[in-house]
């Protein structure tokens, strides 16, 4: 049970990220500002963990491993959505 609770909530927080990510590059596509671009890209972390549990359950990675690579993923993403509040608007 504990497994499944486990997955529900990854899936809910890919969903969560992936909604933001669309709704910023919405926002994109209307204003044209390019730093909404890069908060969409961002937001794509919430791949992180998906990306994380198909690199354990399915590919047989190590969680450490996959935990990783989840962190890295994250890492960028973060970096992304930084950039995207901290440079000026051109």
């Amino acid at each position: 049970m504990e497994h499944t609770l486990f997955v529900i909530g990854k899936l809910f927080t890919t969903a969560l990220a992936l909604v933001i990510a669309y709704q910023a590059y919405r926002g994109y596509q209307r204003h044209h500002t390019q730093l909404l671009l890069y908060v969409a890209a961002g937001f794509l972390v919430g791949l992180g963990g998906l990306l994380e549990g198909v690199l354990f359950e399915v590919l047989q990675v190590s969680i450490f491993e996959a935990g990783f690579v989840a962190a890295l993923v994250t890492a960028a993403g973060m970096l992304s959505i930084l950039y995207a509040l901290y440079a000026p608007n051109p």
